[in-house]
């Protein structure tokens, strides 16, 4: 076992006398997550962010079922028309109702959206916005340009 060490440890030295070690990624930079306590679960915070995933995919399924109910109107907001916006919210209660039919994870109060009250909503912020936007310009004549071509002028 001795001898093993002893040729990784003179393969170190002469890979560092020739360099090799210089100017790797992260040289001279802090260790990540040196000085604070030990976290069970660093892997997973550190894939999630490596990966930009939401961090709501750790969530019960219960308590991400109230997320996206809190996001509705957000999501909702840049819909074109009611039937899409009442479309978004049917999927939503289809989820809704498929887990309050097998319920897994903690108990959380999860209800139906109602689908009436979101478009009410939804319009009175589309109104509110036509409000406040000043109508689009109406579109300048098209330019007539002075030159032709030989074959297009008109005879005089």
């Amino acid at each position: 076992m001795d001898s093993w060490e002893a040729t990784v440890e003179a393969r170190i030295r002469a890979a560092q006398e020739q360099g090799e070690f210089d100017n790797l990624p992260g040289m001279g930079k802090p260790i990540p997550g040196r000085g604070q306590p030990y976290d069970e679960s660093w892997w997973i915070k550190s894939f999630l962010e490596r990966e930009k995933l939401p961090t709501d995919l750790l969530l019960p399924t219960p308590l991400q079922l109230r997320r996206r109910i809190e996001q509705v109107p957000d999501e909702v907001r840049d819909l074109p028309t009611e039937e899409s916006v009442r479309a978004f919210v049917a999927d939503l209660n289809a989820q809704i109702l498929s887990w309050l039919r097998t319920p897994t994870g903690p108990r959380v109060a999860v209800r139906p959206v109602n689908a009436d009250e979101v478009v009410r909503r939804w319009r009175t912020e589309r109104e509110a916005t036509a409000a406040a936007t000043p109508p689009p310009a109406p579109p300048a004549a098209p330019r007539r340009r002075g030159w032709r071509p030989p074959w297009r002028r008109r005879a005089a």
